[in-house]
């Protein structure tokens, strides 16, 4: 996999829920080394309304973060920014003037991604960090508001889509769980019907079931009993259904403040990690997956490549 330019390269992943900043050595061969990560739940979808789109207070928090961002890419000697924002943005009725609205400001410009370019970066990115290249590989990518799919068959990519089931939609629109839960249901049968009509169901004898972005290495996290979060140690860490199951049975009698106490969950994560682990076991029995491995890369990583 090779990048088309090397150096120190910067990408910006604005989220539905959290703004994120790598700058990495890119090498000509394609290879690169993490030199910089930042992050911040600035929750962009906080608010949301289909009328306005975007919410003056989230859209300041956003704001604030890019500028923290700009300050950390100007003393670092990148050679290249790649900035993209995904589903709040592209949903908002105001986001082109959001869009418009940083540049202005901070000089960053932002691509607004549909959700297919959203799950072929992530994909890249994925690839890019596995211990081991699976004969099949189904990714998905739960955001705040909107999930990626992505099935491959070696470096080919077979099948990606994405679906409007957000973890800050989810939460934002009910605290029923059973609502939720039907509301994922829905999405996912469509999902299934699709990847049939293309005869691209996976086996999960031969594909290796891949979760990226905060639901999936928050498991991770709380699996290790992480104070401190290493990617490292994150990236490649295998899940079982049943260990997913017994976390989900820890948490979802909580309330957000006594999740927190829960070592691993990162603040800003506790009222939408329930909708996330729904996601992801309901996910998980929809194809048939007992297994699943974690990736800490995605759409960051992925923005490398292109």
């Amino acid at each position: 996999m090779e990048s088309k330019k090397s150096g120190k390269i910067a990408t910006i992943d604005l989220g539905t829920n959290t703004a994120r900043l790598l700058i990495a050595e890119v090498f000509a061969n394609g290879d690169f080394e993490q030199r910089f990560l930042a992050r911040d739940i600035v929750r962009l979808g906080g608010g949301f309304s289909s009328e306005k789109g975007l919410a003056d207070d989230a859209m300041m928090r956003a704001m604030e973060c890019l500028h923290q961002f700009k300050h950390e890419i100007e003393h670092r000697d990148v050679v290249d920014v790649r900035a993209v924002a995904t589903s709040a943005v592209r949903d908002a009725a105001n986001g082109a003037q959001f869009v418009k609205q940083v540049q202005r400001e901070t000089g960053i410009v932002l691509a607004t991604i549909d959700g297919n370019i959203e799950a072929a970066l992530t994909i890249k990115g994925i690839k890019a960090g596995l211990d081991q290249q699976a004969e099949q590989m189904l990714m998905f990518d739960v955001g705040g508001g909107s999930t990626e799919y992505g099935f491959t068959c070696g470096d080919s990519p077979l099948f990606s889509t994405s679906l409007p089931l957000g973890v800050v939609r989810l939460a934002s629109c009910s605290a029923d769980f059973a609502t939720i839960s039907d509301k994922i249901d829905q999405q996912l049968s469509i999902l299934k019907q699709q990847m049939e009509d293309k005869n691209l169901l996976p086996d999960p004898a031969k594909t290796t079931l891949v979760g990226t972005a905060g639901t999936a290495t928050s498991l991770a996290a709380i699996d290790l009993e992480m104070t401190d979060y290493d990617y490292r140690l994150v990236n490649n860490h295998q899940l079982s259904r049943q260990r997913i199951d017994e976390i989900y049975r820890q948490l979802a009698p909580l309330s957000p403040l006594e999740r927190l106490k829960v070592t691993g969950l990162e603040p800003g994560r506790e009222d939408l990690i329930i909708a996330g682990i729904l996601i992801t076991l309901k996910t998980m029995d929809m194809f048939g997956f007992k297994q699943m491995k974690v990736s800490d890369y995605g759409l960051l990583e992925g923005l490398l490549f292109v």
